[in-house]
């Protein structure tokens, strides 16, 4: 399902559902069974799994590799860019969230980290460092917390 407000350019399983005032680009590639909530933007060199939930307010960059089964909570925000400028060149710094891992909502994502098999990060928190499978982590800048149930 596409909604009639989505502006979805990209090839999308029956499965999927896509909200309105939603942006796909052409290239990007979108798995089964997902919800992306209204107000996001998914540009062209993103992947994107099965089974995952992309909350409202969310824009996935460049460089982006979405494993199934993940959940990105509302207004999320993932940078792609370590020293942003207007109308310049940059240096594209991947992120990659793994199978099962959970973002909550208001977070920050910096580039150039991967979020662990089955991760957790608490709402609002400012993920600067990689964080491995099965542990939760929050704050900012985020920190481990505790080994969680996998």
């Amino acid at each position: 399902m596409i909604h009639k407000l989505a502006d979805c350019q990209a090839i999308i399983p029956e499965s999927t559902r896509v909200w309105q005032f939603c942006v796909i680009l052409p290239n990007a590639r979108i798995g089964e069974n997902c919800n992306i909530c209204s107000h996001c933007m998914i540009e062209n060199d993103v992947q994107i799994g099965n089974n995952v939930t992309i909350k409202n307010g969310v824009q996935l960059w460049d460089g982006m590799t979405i494993e199934d089964d993940v959940l990105i909570g509302a207004n999320v925000t993932f940078t792609n860019d370590k020293y942003p400028r207007s109308k310049q060149p940059f240096d594209l710094l991947p992120i990659t969230i793994k199978k099962g891992a959970s973002i909550g909502a208001g977070s920050v994502v910096l580039g150039r980290v991967t979020i662990g098999e089955k991760a957790m990060i608490g709402v609002g928190s400012v993920v600067t460092h990689d964080v491995p499978a099965g542990e939760l982590w929050y704050g900012n800048p985020a920190r481990f917390v505790r080994k969680i149930e996998i």
